[in-house]
């Protein structure tokens, strides 16, 4: 694996020379994790508030959004279940369908990732990458950083 500073030249935003640090080395580690982990398609990642806070080298930012909206609502779903028979906090989101997978996982502060993937995705792969990826990048995930994410993927 390279340096992130390596790969300010990444198209997630118009700009990505106007991102901090912070944000570019997350946005590295999200098009890391999609690139290097068979059978990814795409991955996002969505604040608390549910919006799309960032993306992987999707070319269709509206369709973007729209995983974004899913994936807000299965956490909302998934976490009113957790909430109402005292599970806990939200682990994952494993859902199966006939051509693939789509899995949602705690990063931190309420920000989860969403990852759809194909069927000859690996889930114990996609899943151990998807816990190192909020190991990574779940500790820097500071108000000011998902605010410069989210501002900088709507532009």
């Amino acid at each position: 694996m390279t340096s992130p500073f390596l790969h300010d030249n990444v198209d997630h935003q118009n700009h990505p020379g106007d991102l901090s640090p912070e944000a570019r080395t997350f946005n590295w580690l999200l098009d890391s994790f999609t690139s290097s982990t068979a059978g990814v398609l795409e991955v996002i990642a969505v604040s608390s508030d549910g919006l799309l806070m960032a993306m992987s080298a999707i070319k269709d930012r509206s369709n973007a959004e729209r995983l974004a909206a899913v994936v807000s609502g299965m956490t909302s779903l998934a976490g009113g279940a957790a909430s109402w028979y005292a599970l806990g906090g939200l682990n994952r989101v494993i859902v199966d369908m006939a051509e693939g997978y789509l899995l949602i996982s705690a990063i931190s502060s309420g920000s989860v990732l969403g990852v759809v993937a194909d069927r000859s995705a690996n889930l114990g792969t996609v899943a151990y990458e998807m816990t190192l990826f909020a190991g990574r990048a779940g500790g820097a995930l500071t108000p000011r950083l998902i605010a410069e994410l989210k501002n900088a993927v709507q532009q």
